[in-house]
C-alpha cells in the first residue's frame, strides 16, 4: 500500500518467459499491473524484445528465473536489461526467483570457471542498479554483487506447511549432507524441532550409505530439507537411508524443483511421503505427481518489490 516514503517514480514491473504465472502472482501482491513487451525468439535463436509502452523515469522491476532452458532465459533478462536502459528507465531492478549457475559458486577443482560470480559481473555491466534472489544455493553469493541485493528466504512459508497442516508433533528436521545443514537447522528452529544429518561424505556423487545417519530419527517424521531438487537421486536415497533407519512418514523440502531428467520417477518411487517445493520455476503439468505440494512464493516477492519501492525494510518479511 502506498504511503509517505513512495518513490515519486513510477513502479512499473515486467515479466519475461520463464514463469509468467508466479510474475502475475507478484504483481497483485505488489499492488502494479504487469507491463507490455513483445518477446520474439527467430529461428536461429536470437532473441528479439520490444517494451511496448513508455517506462522514462519509471522504477522497473524485471521478473524472470534463470530457469530450463537456462541460456535462453537469461538472454531474455539482459536483452530486456538493456532494452529498459536504454528506454531511460530511472533504476532497474531484477528480480530473479531462481538464480541458474548458483551451484557453481567456488573453483572445487583447477581451471573451473565461477559462473555464478560471471552472471552476477555481467547484469552489473548491462546496467542492473539492484538484485532480488530467492534462497541462493549459498548464501555468500550475495557478495558476488557490488549492487544492493536483497536474499529472500522460503524457508518460513516451507514451514508454514507443517504448522497449516497439523504435522509439527514427532519431527526431526534432517539435511542430506553436512554442506546443508545452516539450511536445516533453520527449519528446525522454526518447527521447534531436533536436527539430523545425512553422513554424505561425497554429495557430488549423491552416494550415501544406507545406514549413515547422525542423530535419531527412528520412530519419527522425517523432513529432509534442500534448497534444489535436480535429478532427485541424492534425496531419494537419503529417504530410503531414513526409513532404512525407522523413520516414520518421510518429506522433502526445497524452495527449487529443478526437477530433471528422471527427478519425478525417482520421488514417486522412493519413501518419500510428500515433496513440498515453491513455483520459484514453472511446473508442467509433465512434472506434477500425486505427492507433490507447491506453494506459492508471489506474496513474498510481491511485498519485497513493494518494500523496496517505499525504502521499507525487508527484514518483516523473515519474520514468520
Amino acid at each position: 500500500m502506498p504511503n509517505q516514503s513512495e518513490s515519486k517514480h513510477p513502479l512499473k514491473m515486467f515479466a519475461l518467459n520463464s514463469n509468467r504465472p508466479l510474475a502475475e502472482k507478484i504483481a497483485a501482491a505488489a499492488g502494479v499491473e504487469l507491463g507490455k513487451a513483445t518477446i520474439k525468439h527467430f529461428s536461429d535463436g536470437e532473441i528479439a524484445i520490444t517494451v511496448d509502452e513508455s517506462i522514462r523515469g519509471a522504477d522497473i522491476f524485471l521478473i524472470q528465473s534463470v530457469s530450463d532452458p537456462v541460456n535462453t532465459m537469461l538472454m531474455e533478462l539482459m536483452i530486456m536489461v538493456d532494452a529498459v536502459r536504454r528506454a531511460s528507465a530511472h533504476s532497474i531492478t531484477v528480480v530473479i526467483p531462481y538464480y541458474g549457475y548458483s551451484r557453481a559458486d567456488r573453483k572445487a577443482r583447477s581451471r573451473e570457471p565461477i559462473t555464478a560470480k560471471l552472471i552476477a559481473s555481467l547484469l552489473e555491466d548491462d546496467g542492473v542498479d539492484r538484485a532480488v534472489t530467492l534462497d541462493l544455493h549459498a548464501a555468500q553469493l550475495q557478495g558476488f554483487f557490488d549492487i544492493p541485493m536483497d536474499h529472500l528466504e522460503a524457508t518460513p512459508l516451507l514451514a508454514g506447511y507443517f504448522v497449516d497442516h497439523g504435522l509439527t508433533d514427532n519431527l526431526v528436521v534432517v539435511s542430506p549432507d553436512h554442506a546443508g545443514v545452516s539450511k536445516a537447522r533453520r527449519m528446525a528452529d522454526l518447527l521447534q524441532a531436533p536436527l539430523a544429518i545425512i553422513d554424505n561424505r561425497d554429495p557430488n556423487k549423491s552416494t550415501t550409505s544406507a545406514d549413515a545417519v547422525i542423530g535419531s530419527v527412528a520412530g519419527k517424521n522425517a523432513i529432509l530439507v534442500d534448497d534444489i531438487i535436480d535429478t532427485a537421486v541424492r534425496i531419494s536415497i537419503s529417504a530410503q537411508t531414513l526409513k532404512n533407519a525407522g523413520a516414520n512418514d518421510i518429506y522433502a523440502v526445497a524452495t527449487h524443483p529443478v526437477f530433471s531428467k528422471n527427478a519425478v520417477t525417482q520421488m514417486k518411487n522412493s519413501p518419500l511421503k510428500k515433496v513440498i517445493v515453491t513455483d520459484s520455476i514453472q511446473m508442467p503439468e509433465s512434472k506434477q505427481f500425486d505427492k507433490l505440494e507447491i506453494i506459492s512464493v508471489g506474496n513474498l516477492i510481491g511485498q519485497a518489490i513493494r518494500r523496496i519501492y517505499s525504502e521499507q525494510s525487508v527484514g518483516q518479511l523473515f519474520i514468520r
